[in-house]
């Protein structure tokens, strides 16, 4: 069986610390999922971007759904964007 790696780009609602973004993030993460990597993009006037690639079994279903939906539901995050999706 083959994994999946997401790769997300996750707008805070303000300027903050995005390791504990980070931190939020992997608490609230389904079981079948995990963070492989992080990444900070500046925007503008030192708000930036978290990108993070989560890994998820290749057979699960509705995945990517229910990651976006576990995000959003966190109230620090405003936005969310799918970057890549890609076999490994």
């Amino acid at each position: 069986m083959g994994q999946v790696l997401i790769s997300f780009k996750i707008y805070p609602t303000d300027i903050m610390d995005l390791n504990k973004l980070k931190q939020k993030i992997e608490r609230q993460l389904p079981n079948f999922a995990k963070i492989h990597k992080t990444a900070e993009e500046p925007i503008a006037y030192g708000l930036k971007a978290l990108i993070a690639q989560i890994l998820i079994p290749e057979n699960q279903e509705g995945a990517l759904d229910q990651l976006e939906q576990v995000m959003q539901a966190i109230p620090e995050i405003s936005q969310i964007q799918t970057i890549m999706v890609s076999k490994t």
